[in-house]
C-alpha cells in the first residue's frame, strides 16, 4: 500500500538538511511513495527544484512507457509546504491545500521576515491565526524527555490553533533511540487529549542514510565547532532518512491509522506549483490597452530618432516587431522597461540596454537602446521568437554610482508587496567546501591552504597520490581520504541566499502571495527566495536593472567634453566613425 511523507527538510534548511530537493523527489519515486512534501524551516526556497525534478521524472517515465510499451515507476506528487517555528516555541508543518493556502503560506513567511534582518523569521501565534486558512497544520511534539509532559503553556497555545483549525493533526515520528514505543504512546495520549488525529512521518533530513557523515559536518559548520566536539549534537544514527512503504508499515505497525491519516491529509492538499501564474503589471494607462500605448510611443520615438524621415525598411521592421509583441502579449514588459529608462533619463542618469535587445527597433525608438539595429546584421527573432516560446530579456545598464536611485524608484512605483529582487543561491564550491570541512575535521590552516592551492587544478576530487606527495601529505591517510570524499559530496550544496545583481520580479497583484519576500542585507532592499533558474521554470518574467562602471566614466567624459568644448553628446549621437579614436586604439 503506497504511503506519503509530509515532513521533509532539504538542504535549503541551510546547514541542517542533508539532501537536495531533487534527490528527495527521485528517492520518493524510487521508493514508491504516493506523494511527499518539502517543508524547509520558515522557507519555500527549495520547492521549485523538487517540482522541476518531478516533472522531469514524469516526462522521462512517459517517454519510456511509450517506447517500451511497459509500465515504469509513476512519479511521486509534490506537496509544497513549510515548517514554521513560531516565537512561542511551537513547531508546525504547514501544507497548502490549494492556491489560497499557498498565498497564505507566502504571506505568513513574509510577515515573519518583514521587520527582521536577513536570515531571521519571527512568526507569532497571532500570525498563524491570521493567515492559517486553507492550510493543513501538523503539530510537532516539543523536543523534551518523553517522561516530561508538555508544558501547560504549550498545551494552551496549541488548543488555540486546534480551535481555529479543527483539521490540525499531531505528528507521530520516531527518533530511533530505543524509546519510540513510549514516545508513540505519549504522542497518542496528547492527541486524544487535544482531540486531534495523529499523522505519521519518518521526519527525514536526508534522502539516504549514506549522508549521515555529511550531516555531522554540516552540524559542526553550523555550530562553528570541530567534529569531535559535537557531543549530543551529532547524529545518533543514520535513521532519519526517507522510508519505503514496507519500512513505514513496520515502524508504525501499531499506528496504521496514523499512516492512513497522513494519506488523507495528502489527498486534501491538491495545490501544485503549476497553478502559479505570473500576473505581470498590466501597464494600462488612462484606459488604453498596452499594445495601443506601446504603438503610439514607438511611433513618437521613431520621429525622434529619424527627424529627417523614417526609412521604409525601418517602418517594415517596426510593424513586424509590433505584430509579434502583440501576438505574444509582451507589450506590458516593454512599457515597464520604457518607464524605468524614462525615469533615469529624467534624472540625467546614463543608461543603455544591452544584449539581444539591441536587435529591436522598438527598443531603439523607446530610448532603451542607443544604436539602431538597421546598421547591424542581427534579426529581431534573436531577441523575441514565437518558436522558442521564451519571454524577452531586456538587460539595462545604469551608471553604477546612481543605480540605487532607479532601484528605489521601482520599489516606490510598484510597492514592496508587488516587487522584489531575485535571489542568488550561493553554493559550495571546491575551495569553500575544503576550507569549512577541513576546519571541522581539525586540519591546520597551513594544510588547508596547501590543499586549496592545489585543489583548483584537480579534475576529480580523489586521492591523487602524486599531488598529495607533492605538497607533503601522506596519500595513505584515511582521514584525508574521508575529507576529500566529504568535499566532493558537499560541492553544490546551497550555503545561503544572496541577492541577484539586479533581476526584479514585478506583479500586478501581490508578489507576496506568489513567493515570500524578505529583507536583504543591503539597506532598503527586499528580495524573494527563488533564483533566476527557479523563476524560469515557473515562467516568471524578470526585469534586469544592472550597474556598469564604464557608464559612469562615459557620463563624466560627456560632462568634460561639454565643459571644455561646449558639445553635448549622448550615446546615440556619438560620431560612429571617429578616425582619431581608432588611431588611438591602434
Amino acid at each position: 500500500m503506497p504511503y506519503v511523507e509530509l515532513c521533509i527538510k532539504s538542504n535549503f534548511t541551510f546547514l541542517k538538511g542533508g539532501s537536495h530537493p531533487e534527490e528527495y523527489a527521485s528517492r520518493a519515486t524510487e521508493l514508491g511513495l504516493e506523494c511527499f512534501a518539502i517543508t524547509d524551516e520558515n522557507s519555500v526556497a527549495g520547492v521549485v527544484r523538487a517540482h522541476a525534478e518531478i516533472k522531469r521524472i514524469g516526462s522521462s517515465s512517459l517517454k519510456f512507457h511509450r517506447k517500451k510499451s511497459i509500465n515504469s515507476n509513476k512519479a511521486s506528487r509534490l506537496i509544497p509546504g513549510t515548517e514554521i517555528n513560531i516565537t512561542e516555541g511551537i513547531i508546525i508543518t504547514a501544507l497548502a491545500k490549494n492556491r489560497t493556502g499557498w498565498a497564505n503560506i507566502c504571506r505568513l513567511i513574509t510577515e515573519g521576515n518583514k521587520n527582521e534582518k536577513k536570515g531571521v523569521c519571527k512568526i507569532t501565534l497571532e500570525d498563524i491565526l491570521t493567515y492559517g486558512n486553507e492550510m493543513v497544520f501538523l503539530l510537532h511534539m516539543p523536543e523534551e524527555n518523553i517522561k516530561i509532559e508538555p508544558s501547560n503553556s504549550w498545551i494552551n497555545l496549541v488548543k488555540k490553533i486546534v480551535f481555529n483549525f479543527p483539521d490540525t493533526a499531531l505528528v507521530i515520528s520516531p527518533k530511533y533511540d530505543g524509546l519510540d514505543y513510549q514516545r508513540f504512546a505519549k504522542t497518542a495520549q496528547i492527541a486524544k487529549m487535544l482531540k486531534v488525529r495523529l499523522a505519521a512521518s519518518a521526519y527525514p533530513i536526508m534522502h539516504h542514510g549514506s549522508r549521515r557523515r555529511l550531516l555531522d559536518i554540516l552540524t559542526a559548520i553550523r555550530n562553528k565547532s570541530k567534529i569531535e566536539s559535537l557531543g549530543l549534537k551529532a547524529s545518533k544514527n543514520a535513521e532519519r532518512r526517507m522510508r519505503s512503504n514496507f519500512e513505514l508499515e513496520k515502524i508504525f505497525s501499531d499506528y496504521h491509522q496514523a499512516l492512513n491519516n497522513s494519506k488523507i491529509i495528502a489527498q486534501s492538499c491538491k495545490f501544485s506549483l503549476d497553478e502559479l501564474q505570473h500576473d505581470y503589471p498590466s501597464e494600462i494607462s488612462n484606459g488604453a490597452p498596452p499594445i495601443k500605448r506601446l504603438t503610439r510611443l514607438t511611433n513618437e520615438g521613431l520621429r525622434w530618432r529619424y527627424p529627417e524621415g523614417i526609412p521604409n525598411n525601418v517602418k517594415k521592421q517596426v510593424n513586424h516587431e509590433l505584430k509579434l509583441i502583440r501576438k505574444l502579449n509582451y507589450s506590458p514588459y516593454f512599457l515597464t522597461v520604457y518607464d524605468i529608462v524614462k525615469f533615469a533619463r529624467s534624472r540625467d542618469i546614463l543608461c543603455q540596454g544591452r544584449g539581444s535587445a539591441a536587435n529591436s527597433i522598438v527598443c531603439f525608438s523607446l530610448g532603451i537602446t542607443s544604436v539602431s539595429p538597421e546598421i547591424g546584421t542581427m534579426v529581431f527573432e534573436r531577441f523575441v521568437s514565437e518558436a522558442r516560446n521564451e519571454p524577452p530579456d531586456i538587460d539595462v545598464d545604469f551608471e553604477h554610482e546612481r543605480r540605487e536611485e532607479v532601484i528605489q524608484y521601482i520599489y516606490e512605483k510598484f510597492g514592496r508587496h508587488r516587487t522584489g529582487l531575485c535571489a542568488t543561491v550561493v553554493h559550495y564550491r571546491k575551495k569553500r567546501a575544503l576550507r569549512e570541512i577541513g576546519k571541522a575535521m581539525g586540519l591546520s590552516q597551513n594544510i588547508i591552504e596547501k590543499l586549496s592551492s592545489e585543489l583548483s587544478g584537480w579534475i576529480k576530487l580523489e586521492k591523487d597520490e602524486t599531488q598529495l606527495q607533492k605538497i607533503g601529505l601522506n596519500p595513505l591517510n584515511n582521514r584525508l581520504a574521508q575529507i576529500l570524499k566529504l568535499v566532493k559530496e558537499l560541492i553544490g550544496f546551497p550555503r545561503h541566499l544572496s541577492q541577484h545583481v539586479g533581476g526584479f520580479i514585478l506583479t500586478e497583484n501581490r508578489l507576496d502571495e506568489l513567493v515570500p519576500i524578505e529583507n536583504a542585507t543591503m539597506k532598503n532592499r527586499t528580495v524573494i527566495c527563488w533564483d533566476k533558474n527557479d523563476i524560469d521554470i515557473l515562467g516568471i518574467l524578470k526585469v534586469d536593472i544592472l550597474s556598469l562602471g564604464i557608464l559612469t566614466c562615459i557620463k563624466k567624459a560627456f560632462s568634460l567634453i561639454y565643459d571644455f568644448h561646449g558639445v553635448q553628446y549622448t550615446l546615440a549621437t556619438l560620431p560612429p566613425e571617429d578616425t582619431d579614436v581608432y588611431e588611438m586604439l591602434c
